[in-house]
């Protein structure tokens, strides 16, 4: 799914294989391996990289053919049910709530600055 976006979107914006990576600072092997999906798990640093310099946001290279991915309820209770037994307090919440409301800021700030 992730290899199959950045596939798309990078032939669509005309950039072979190569200069890809090499403005996105990665391997060539490695960019390869993720768009051919044999590296299922890219770190979010190398997705940053690769979202920034494909001029798209990090969810257009995240979602499932295109589309935003809807969790459903019993999907969310599972998520925290995940939470509470990896030992994350609900305490804890507010700092990673801390870190999402920057990373949305972060986003909209590339975006406007893009735009411009």
């Amino acid at each position: 799914m992730i290899g199959q976006n950045i596939l798309k979107i990078r032939k669509a914006k005309g950039l072979t294989l190569s200069e890809l990576a090499e403005r996105a600072k990665v391997s060539k092997s490695y960019l390869s391996n993720i768009e051919r999906n044999l590296k299922q798990n890219p770190s979010i640093q190398v997705m940053e990289k690769l979202a920034f310099v494909l001029d798209v946001e990090l969810n257009m290279l995240l979602e499932e053919d295109g589309k935003k991915h809807h969790l459903s309820d019993q999907e969310w209770v599972d998520f925290v049910d995940e939470l509470k037994k990896s030992g994350l307090r609900k305490e804890q919440l507010r700092e990673y709530k801390t870190i999402l409301e920057f990373i949305k800021w972060r986003n909209e700030y590339i975006s406007s600055e893009n735009s411009r």
